[in-house]
């Protein structure tokens, strides 16, 4: 369930990101005749995208989930997500998270609780792999952001 879960919080930020940059306000919108300081208030910092974002990506979904649950899963779309998910997971591209978990273990001294059984030798290897390239992923995007930054190359 925990590598599931893993996945569909990428899916999930994945769609927020997706819906923002769908929906974000071009620069001098005018809307409904609203006042410059209304729109300012909502279009240019965001608060409008920001509640379009939570009632139609997010609440709406986790409502119905949260009252019908076996009636939300219980179709094609649900079980293709299921997939993705795994299948992001099975990736490696979110490992580091994992090593992440293993250095809070270290440093509270609580041992890492899981109903899974212990890897063996070759499912180690193939763990740590992973967690190698997502590490790599992850620095390559942190020196790519860094350098956007430095250059002046953000919206």
């Amino acid at each position: 369930m925990e590598r599931f879960i893993v996945g569909r919080q990428f899916l999930v930020v994945l769609i927020v990101f997706i819906l923002n940059m769908m929906g974000s306000a071009v620069a001098d919108a005018t809307v409904l005749g609203m006042s410059d300081v209304m729109a300012e208030i909502f279009l240019a910092t965001g608060v409008a995208m920001i509640l379009t974002t939570i009632m139609i990506g997010q609440l709406t979904a986790q409502i119905n989930a949260a009252n019908c649950m076996l009636d939300f899963i219980n179709n094609y779309f649900m079980l293709f997500s299921t997939y993705v998910s795994l299948f992001i997971e099975l990736s490696g591209l979110l490992h580091s998270v994992y090593l992440v978990q293993i250095i809070f273990s270290k440093i509270t001294g609580k041992p890492f609780e899981s109903n899974e059984p212990p890897r063996t030798g070759l499912q180690n290897v193939f763990f740590w792999a992973r967690v190698i390239f997502s590490l790599g992923l992850l620095t390559l995007s942190f020196a790519v952001t860094l350098k956007a930054l430095f250059d002046g190359k953000t919206t």
